[in-house]
Parts: C-alpha cells; sequence; structure tokens
C-alpha cells in the first residue's frame, strides 16, 4: 500500500498552466458532459430534488461519499504516477478507477468523458509523453475516467497537483448544478449560489483527498447509485445519466 507524496503538490501555479486547465474544464471543451446528470433527472422527477438546497445536498454527497471521494483519490494516484514515470503505479490506477463505478450509466459517464478528453489533447497538444500513455491503456484494453484523464494530461504538462484536483473537482460540481438548474429548474442565481456555497467543501474535499489514505477507497452515496440505476429504464430522459 502506498500513500500520496507532497512532491509539487503545492507547487506555484504558472500563468500557462492556469490558462490549460481554464480550457480543459471550459464547458465548452468538448468532452459532452452537458449530457450527463449522475442521476439528478431521476431525483427530481421522484421530487427528492425540488429546490436549491436539495441539489446542494446531493453534490455534496456525489463529491464527499459517491463518485468525488473515488476520483479524489485516484486522481491523485494518477497524477504522481505520471510524474514519477512509474508505469505499474498508473495502471493500477487506472485499472481501479475503470472498475469501481456503482452503476453502467455511471460508467458511462465517466469512461465517455475521459476518452473524449483525452482524445481531444491528443489532437490539439504535441505531448509524446501523452501518446505513450495513451497507448498502454488502450494497449491493456482498458477504459480511461475522466479524473484519470484530466490528473495523466495535468501531470505531463506539469500541471500542480493541488491546482489541477481543485480544478477537476469545481468542473465536476459546475456540471452537476448546471443540470439541476435545467432539470428543477432553477434560476441561474440560484446555480451561482449553490456553487458559491460548494467553495469550501471543494477546497477541503481536495485537501483530504491529498492527505488520505488508499487502503480507503470506497463509496457510501447509496441514493445516487439507486438513481443511477433507475434512471436506465426512466420513461421520458433527457439526459445520459
Amino acid at each position: 500500500m502506498w500513500e500520496p507524496k507532497n512532491h509539487m503538490d503545492m507547487a506555484m501555479i504558472t500563468d500557462s498552466n492556469l490558462l490549460d486547465l481554464m480550457t480543459w474544464l471550459s464547458p465548452s471543451f468538448p468532452v459532452g458532459g452537458y449530457v450527463y446528470s449522475h442521476g439528478i433527472e431521476y431525483a427530481v422527477e421522484e421530487d427528492w430534488i425540488t429546490g436549491e438546497q436539495d441539489l446542494t445536498g446531493w453534490i455534496e454527497a456525489a463529491l464527499t461519499q459517491g463518485a468525488g471521494r473515488i476520483d479524489g483519490a485516484l486522481f491523485i494516484a494518477a497524477w504522481q504516477a505520471v510524474t514519477a514515470k512509474d508505469e505499474e503505479r498508473l495502471k493500477w490506477a487506472v485499472e481501479r478507477a475503470d472498475v469501481m463505478r456503482g452503476t453502467s450509466e455511471m460508467a458511462l459517464e465517466s469512461a465517455a468523458q475521459g476518452q473524449a478528453f483525452l482524445d481531444t489533447v491528443l489532437q490539439t497538444r504535441g505531448f509524446p509523453a501523452l501518446k505513450k500513455i495513451a497507448a498502454d491503456i488502450k494497449a491493456d484494453d482498458r477504459q480511461v475516467t475522466y479524473a484519470i484523464a484530466v490528473a495523466i494530461v495535468a501531470a505531463v504538462a506539469q500541471v500542480p497537483l493541488q491546482a489541477a484536483l481543485l480544478a477537476y473537482f469545481h468542473a465536476f460540481t459546475a456540471n452537476l448544478i448546471s443540470a439541476g438548474v435545467r432539470l428543477v429548474p432553477l434560476g441561474q442565481i440560484a446555480g451561482q449560489r449553490t456553487q458559491e456555497n460548494l467553495k469550501p467543501l471543494i477546497e477541503q474535499t481536495a485537501k483530504t483527498a491529498i492527505a488520505g489514505k488508499f487502503d480507503e477507497l470506497g463509496t457510501a452515496a447509496p441514493m445516487i447509485d439507486w438513481a443511477s440505476m433507475q434512471h436506465e429504464t426512466q420513461y421520458t430522459r433527457l439526459f445520459r445519466s
């Protein structure tokens, strides 16, 4: 069992790093995040989410007890493996991220966005190391999840770990807020208020993940998983998860 190391974790982010993160995690970056709701669509139909407070609670659970918990730990694992040029450690992180999804829709949500992210960066940036990593993942017949793809690219581009993880968590929550604003529906101000209220939690979740131990991988968000499973057969659907 290994634990995260603090080498380059707290490094100063450069202007180039910041621009990269803003580009890669912008809503305009073609990963198709707008078509996934992470179970929110079913939760709204069942009146589990009827307003701003309910949406905030759902996203808090997803971030700290659901997919965000696993993604944070494995994001760190992948970033550190690439930085250390440790192929076995990276293979471990890719494999765990690929299999640790509670439902088929959650697996699709993560893998489709991950592959789209990786493919886009491969076609727009000249990172020789990234081409080899992508080829190795393909040779292992593994899906690359969104968190792992962002972590790998951030490490190859020498984006500091903490900044990259914060940006990833912010994008994760922003996408779910956007889904909630459209589905409940909520006003744009309510959506922005939700994002503001989640900022301290995003910061704390990133710090907790960086300080965490990797023998504690797992989730405790059964209602989110249940909503995702029910969404698979939901009669009227706008989203893919």
